[in-house]
């Protein structure tokens, strides 16, 4: 079983997921459109937002991209906690991304655009969708400044061995990972259809929001890892900069999943703010490597 988890953080893995996971996604596509189409010939009938236009389609195969991205944020956790934090952020911003997806058809188009509250919001997660990508820019950009305390002072050898223990507990983390996503995607998937099939199918959405299914539950589960390792991070390193920025990417976390819990443009400041306070602490951790 060890090995199995192993396999599943390889590279070689990790491209034939994405092979796969393409694939898959472009044949939900075809078939939503075909659902959506018998719909409109009353072959079908499903009472929902996600079967009224051609173009909320796209909602089923951005699902699947974000399944992968679940994987690559489990897959990067080993190697780096920034890039770790990232792939949350890129997650969030797919899932509002998504969220335009399923909004867009079903946007009335009248002179009073902002007296309409869904054309209010569809306005609002796209002003969101904007600014993220930005954020997400500007966060990696300074992942990658070099580090003038490694280039300019020899590396201790208890440092590095610090380091590695610290890696391997990654390591053994993601491999925990592993199955207990699988598990839970599982679990919020059958419940989902246990609930649609309750109510006769009438509205697939009425489950919570379809948009927070599995990811809820996913960010409260991202939320027990990063303490996890802040907490374990106080016996491999005493950097103050490094423990404040471990615990400020918890806090950045701790945001978004609080961002599931409301709608509106409530929701979307909580968003933002979220990647705004991890690109600020990562920032403020860069300027502390410098001074060093």
């Amino acid at each position: 079983m060890k090995k199995l988890f192993e396999q599943f953080l390889a590279e070689k893995f990790r491209e034939q997921l994405e092979r796969f996971i393409i694939r898959v996604a472009i044949v939900s596509f075809i078939i939503h459109l075909l659902l959506i189409f018998f719909v409109h010939l009353g072959y079908i009938n499903i009472n929902s937002k996600l079967t009224q236009n051609p173009i909320s389609a796209i909602y089923t195969p951005f699902s699947f991209i974000l399944v992968y991205e679940v994987f690559l944020l489990v897959f990067y956790l080993p190697r780096s906690i920034s890039s770790y934090i990232g792939k949350q952020y890129e997650i969030i911003t797919l899932i509002v991304i998504r969220r335009i997806f399923k909004d867009i058809g079903n946007m009335e188009m009248t002179p009073k655009w902002f007296t309409i509250e869904s054309d209010r919001l569809f306005t609002y997660d796209l002003a969101t969708a904007l600014l993220l990508f930005f954020l997400i820019q500007r966060f990696y950009k300074n992942l990658q400044q070099p580090s003038t305390m490694l280039s300019e002072a020899p590396i201790q050898e208890s440092l590095i061995k610090s380091r590695n223990k610290y890696i391997v507990l990654k390591h053994n983390i993601a491999k925990i990972l592993v199955p207990l996503v699988m598990v839970l995607a599982a679990y919020s998937f059958v419940h989902w259809i246990i609930i649609c099939q309750q109510s006769n199918w009438n509205d697939i959405t009425a489950f919570k929001k379809i948009n927070n299914i599995f990811f809820e539950d996913f960010f409260i589960l991202l939320i027990i890892i990063d303490v996890i390792l802040l907490l374990f991070s106080f016996l491999y390193t005493n950097d103050f900069h490094k423990i404040i920025r471990n615990s400020g990417f918890v806090i950045s976390t701790i945001l978004i999943k609080l961002s599931f819990s409301v709608e509106g443009i409530i929701n979307n400041i909580l968003i933002l703010g979220a990647v705004v306070f991890g690109y600020v602490i990562l920032l403020i951790h860069n300027s502390y490597k410098s001074i060093k």
